[in-house]
């Protein structure tokens, strides 16, 4: 028990570990543990829209794609010019003395190789939690969020991730709260 209560400590790093590419951005700030999060609903709906892909496998690779961050930290593009992580023994290290760490591993390995189906669609749910993010930044004035989103958008494989960041692109961030704007906004409080 003491070693998966270990990791599961390990793993709260994710969310006081910022994800680094944000300072370039000149806005913005998420973690890693809620980038994680995102991709995990992500990934969901992409299995919704294609049915075929096993989406527990899915589900899986989105929750650990990342979690190696929890010891090497967040790179960017940026960083990735000028320094090596060494992934593979982060994650050998990390799952060690876990009975299920080979599991863990095997699901990494796949997210990293990008030869199944699954895989592909996590990466797809990986790069569409940034694109959201990015729009978010663009609705919000960031000019360089716009560039930004074209580049992530030629990283995705699948026709129903291109479709899901066409319309992403196209839809402003706040419309699922604030689309009714009508007498609510300015009665709310009066009515029971």
């Amino acid at each position: 028990m003491k070693d998966i209560v270990n990791f599961l400590f390990e793993t709260g790093m994710l969310q006081k570990t910022p994800r680094s590419g944000f300072q370039f951005l000149g806005s913005g700030c998420e973690s890693v543990a809620e980038h994680v999060l995102r991709t995990i609903f992500i990934g969901y709906s992409l299995c919704k829209l294609e049915p075929e892909a096993d989406e527990s496998r899915v589900l899986k690779l989105c929750l650990v794609h990342d979690l190696p961050e929890a010891r090497t930290g967040d790179m960017n593009y940026v960083n990735k010019k000028y320094v090596e992580v060494n992934e593979e023994k982060a994650v050998s290290e990390l799952t060690e003395t876990l009975f299920f760490g080979d599991d863990i591993q095997d699901a990494i390995r796949e997210f990293n190789e990008k030869k199944t189906r699954e895989s592909i669609l996590a990466h797809d749910a990986d790069q569409l939690a940034l694109i959201l993010q990015l729009k978010e930044y663009d609705d919000l004035g960031n000019k360089y969020s716009k560039e930004w989103i074209g580049f992530a958008i030629k990283r995705l494989c699948t026709d129903t991730a291109k479709k899901l960041a066409e319309t992403i692109t196209k839809t402003d961030s706040s419309e699922w709260w604030f689309k009714d704007k009508g007498d609510w906004w300015v009665n709310a409080n009066n009515k029971r």
